[in-house]
């Protein structure tokens, strides 16, 4: 059997369409699947149990992004075609089955959309795969002695979404001080603007462990998944952490918790005073943050 699975260019969204995957892998344990996502998403697939192909679909000009992928599906016979970017491009192959999920933002969060699908309830919950060579890098970079790690995640793909840097070193001095043995763990993407936006915070905190740029995604989310704690912005990397198992708190300003929140085992978030998706997320205290925080980490306590 093979599946074809169109799902995000956004590392956000193609998280959380991983519980679908997980889902439709249990039902059908035997089947070959081929991923169609964007570029930043696609090192979340590498280790997928029954993987055949991952298509990275770069965006062009005129839409001929869906061209290109219908060129790399055409020559194959498709048991199921399942589409979660609303596009017309499963009409075109040969397929026993397609489901496409409806395009555009709709009201809700979106993890509920993606599970209507298949008329899921409760939605099934983002995972990750992990290899045995992502959990010993993690094993080097995030070590188990000397005091739990709390993870920051201080950037976004979005200023507006970006909890004021500079607030980071009041917020570490508060959970300093209830946890003394904790210690920082700075978390980014690839990329010049991403470090950029992490420097701060890494100057900052000088006994931080720097675990960002240069990690594949599935090694991020195996260091993650060793972290005690995930404090960041609305990102992919907020996504990452809670489908890693690991205790999130999101940061919400001008983005839609109903829509957007961390989704997982132990996930929360905190907004900014105001409008939803309106809300000036530099109006989030340290105060509120640091409360969030700690009564997380009291709520998991091992």
């Amino acid at each position: 059997m093979r599946i074809l699975f169109i799902t995000a260019t956004r590392l956000g969204d193609a998280v959380l369409s991983t519980g679908l995957l997980a889902h439709l892998i249990q039902i059908y344990p035997n089947a070959r699947f081929t991923i169609a996502c964007g570029p930043v998403a696609a090192g979340l697939f590498q280790n997928l149990p029954g993987l055949e192909r991952v298509i990275i679909m770069t965006k062009r000009p005129h839409d001929r992004h869906w061209l290109d992928l219908w060129k790399a599906c055409i020559g194959q016979k498709w048991d199921l075609a399942l589409d979660l970017r609303g596009s017309a491009t499963t009409f075109f192959l040969r397929t026993r089955k397609r489901m496409i999920m409806r395009g555009g933002r709709r009201p809700g969060l979106r993890l509920n959309h993606l599970a209507q699908l298949f008329h899921l309830t409760p939605p099934p919950m983002p995972t990750v795969w992990l290899s045995e060579a992502d959990k010993t890098l993690a094993s080097q970079i995030i070590p188990a002695e000397g005091g739990p790690v709390i993870a920051l995640g201080p950037t976004a793909n979005w200023t507006g979404k970006i909890w004021p840097t500079e607030r980071y070193l009041p917020l570490w001095a508060d959970l300093a001080r209830q946890n003394p043995a904790a210690r920082p763990a700075i978390f980014y993407g690839p990329g010049e603007q991403e470090r950029a936006l992490a420097l701060p915070v890494l100057q900052a905190l000088p006994n931080a462990i720097d675990a960002g740029g240069r990690f594949s995604l599935t090694q991020v989310a195996a260091m993650l998944a060793r972290c005690r704690l995930f404090i960041g912005n609305d990102s992919g990397l907020m996504h990452l952490a809670a489908a890693a198992g690991t205790p999130t708190l999101g940061l919400f300003g001008p983005s839609r918790a109903s829509e957007y929140a961390p989704s997982g085992r132990c996930a929360t978030w905190i907004a900014a005073p105001g409008p939803e998706g309106e809300a000036p997320i530099a109006g989030l205290s340290v105060a509120a943050v640091t409360q969030a925080a700690s009564t997380l980490l009291a709520e998991t306590h091992a």
